[in-house]
């Protein structure tokens, strides 16, 4: 954790709500921490997916990467250890039944995610609504196969995973008229990026759409995104739980910005 993310998180702790809901005042949000952040997943879920990265750490073999987004600190080259890829690259254990309980509640007609990795947080999206049909996106060829042998050992019938750049699959999302009910963007850590998927789905989305972005104090250039998104006009409500921001586009909600302990 760097300087940066030092800080941020400091002050994260420092203005955070009650994780269990305490002295909030809007029944949305505390419905959100009751049904969503403070639900249990299901241990069966939880178990056959983490068994998935358990396996996928313990893989020494090295695959060529296209990484089309800002990668992380600690891998510098296109030539990289599954098991390193795997150890920091998907969500936590934490964030996956985060994700999970999201999809459970806001999942449906659609989800969409940018930044398959090698699927464990799709795994998680997935497992939530098995009728749901979930987008995902992958840029690097490598990684989406090992993606999609993942699902199929899982028995996950209902992912279709789209492989290519960001900027080119876009056009097939809108074209083939998803409306999604949540978003979770990750993948591509650049401020330019995450605004330009943003404002994408804000154009395919409705009233229930939730859209979830990963890493949102990764660095400055993430904060800058986060701060913008929050002033988009068509944004009612979000929540800052320091690693992910939650997006909600509900009318009638008066306005505002909560930062929420989990």
């Amino acid at each position: 954790m760097n300087f940066f993310h030092a800080f941020k998180y400091l002050k994260y702790i420092l203005l955070s709500g009650h994780k269990k809901g305490h002295g909030i005042h809007s029944p949305f949000i505390f419905s959100l921490i009751s049904r969503v952040f403070r639900n249990k997943t299901d241990r069966t879920i939880v178990f056959n997916i983490e068994m998935i990265r358990e396996k996928l750490i313990s893989d020494r073999s090295t695959i060529i990467v296209n990484d089309l987004g800002a990668g992380t600190e600690k891998n510098k080259t296109n030539k990289r250890k599954v098991s390193e890829i795997a150890r920091y690259s998907p969500v936590p254990l934490k964030y996956g039944m985060l994700l999970s309980n999201l999809a459970a509640e806001f999942g449906s007609p659609g989800i969409i995610e940018f930044g398959t990795s090698f699927g464990i947080s799709t795994m998680y999206l997935a497992s939530a609504c098995p009728d749901t049909v979930i987008y995902t996106l992958e840029g690097s060829p490598a990684i989406a196969e090992i993606a999609l042998q993942n699902f199929k050992s899982a028995g996950f019938s209902n992912i279709k995973i789209l492989t290519g750049s960001f900027d080119d699959l876009l056009p097939r999302i809108a074209e083939a008229g998803i409306k999604p009910g949540l978003v979770f963007i990750d993948g591509n850590h650049r401020r330019d990026a995450i605004l330009k998927y943003f404002k994408s789905m804000v154009e395919i989305s409705d009233n229930n759409t939730v859209v979830v972005i990963d890493d949102i104090y990764y660095s400055k250039g993430m904060e800058e995104a986060w701060n913008e998104i929050k002033q988009n006009e068509n944004v009612s409500v979000t929540v800052d739980i320091f690693r992910m921001g939650i997006v909600f586009f509900r009318k009638g909600i008066n306005h505002n910005d909560y930062i929420i302990r989990y």
